[in-house]
């Protein structure tokens, strides 16, 4: 235990040791909420309004909601993996006493935490300025599920970055693209980290439901906002946790067949 408490103090300093990556992200991440703020507010101009489920406040809870579910379940510093891969830099870590999953895991619960304090205080400053209306959940039974839903969402993040970034082991020169496209693109679009996927037509919301992606944020906002029965909440966890295990599953042969190809070039 003491061995990973190291590792996250030290992965923690690490975090804030490069100042200017990482406050470029974080303004970077208050301008989009800003601009997805702005936009939303003028279609909800109209306060008694209701679109796609959402009055006013919801819609702007939702907003809100993303600064928090975004630092806890779409940050990671496990991405660098990728890099470390097409390098031949893993060998290091490979010969060390120490799991390299529950290493990479240890250092994303370090960024996690760092970035949810920073959120916050956004969070608050931002309401402040703003003064939006927001819709405070009371339910416990909601507040529960969407707190299992949250803990289903990161490690079903934790480990789509951990298929992702096996692929080097037969693809060195995508390590860089593949990230992009996974984080970037896919994930940003999909899990309704830019906007409610029920804005979609009802047939890409279907195609949706068999992916991973709605569980990682929209699907645990929903929760928070009541969006959804209480079955249909407890599936949508279920849900979860059988994409939870196959992508593990995904990854352990990933990792397995790779590292049986893995030459160890570079450092």
């Amino acid at each position: 235990m003491e061995k990973f408490v190291k590792i996250f103090k030290i992965s923690a300093q690490k975090e804030l040791a490069y100042r200017s990556n990482f406050i470029m992200w974080r303004i970077r991440n208050i301008l989009q909420i800003f601009l997805i703020f702005f936009l939303w507010d003028s279609v909800f101009s109209e306060p008694q309004k209701t679109i796609f489920s959402y009055d006013r406040p919801k819609i702007l809870t939702y907003v809100f909601s993303l600064l928090f579910v975004r630092a806890i379940v779409l940050t990671s510093q496990a991405t660098e993996i990728s890099g470390q891969v097409a390098r031949g830099d893993i060998s290091s870590l490979l010969l060390k006493p120490v799991g390299f999953f529950k290493y990479w895991l240890t250092r994303d619960v370090s960024k996690k935490i760092i970035n949810v304090c920073f959120a916050f205080f956004e969070g608050l400053i931002l309401y402040l300025i703003l003064k939006p209306q927001i819709y405070i959940q009371t339910n416990p039974i909601y507040l529960l599920l969407f707190m299992i839903s949250l803990i289903m969402a990161f490690f079903i993040f934790y480990f789509l970055v951990m298929a992702n970034n096996s692929i080097p082991f037969w693809v060195p020169e995508a390590a860089w693209g593949v990230n992009f496209i996974l984080i970037s693109v896919l994930v940003e679009f999909l899990s309704g980290a830019v906007f409610p996927l029920n804005v979609l037509p009802v047939y890409f919301q279907n195609l949706l439901s068999y992916t991973p992606f709605p569980y990682l944020v929209f699907f645990p906002i929903q929760i928070y906002l009541g969006n959804f029965s209480y079955i249909y909440a407890i599936k949508g966890i279920i849900v979860s946790g059988v994409w939870l295990f196959l992508i593990c599953l995904l990854v352990k042969i990933l990792w397995d067949k790779g590292l049986r190809t893995y030459q160890a070039q570079g450092s």
